[in-house]
């Protein structure tokens, strides 16, 4: 008689980067930075995001299973209007702040 194979094990969530960018145009000589719950966010501080175009900015944050929730500020003090933005975990999103 053959011994049962054991039962797979359930497979854990996939982890990937999750990259948020933002669409808007920032005064000369100002940035854009991002705050929330997520992997390397802080509600306490911000990090920076990267321009990559005139109005856009850009942040890859590391691989995680849990949504991602944040807010945008302008300088790391003006924070967006309305709710925070809530997208999942290995998401590619586009967003129009405003402030």
């Amino acid at each position: 008689k053959k011994a049962a194979a054991p039962a797979p094990k359930p497979a854990a969530p996939a982890s990937r980067p999750t990259t948020i960018t933002a669409q808007i145009k920032v005064a000369f000589g100002h940035a854009l930075h991002i705050r929330g719950d997520g992997p390397g966010l802080s509600w306490d501080r911000g990090l920076a995001m990267d321009c990559v175009a005139d109005d856009l900015w850009r942040i890859v944050l590391p691989e995680s299973s849990r949504p991602v929730s944040f807010k945008f500020l302008v300088n790391d003090l003006t924070w967006n209007t309305g709710e925070d933005y809530v997208v999942p975990a290995g998401s590619t999103v586009t967003l129009v702040p405003r402030f």
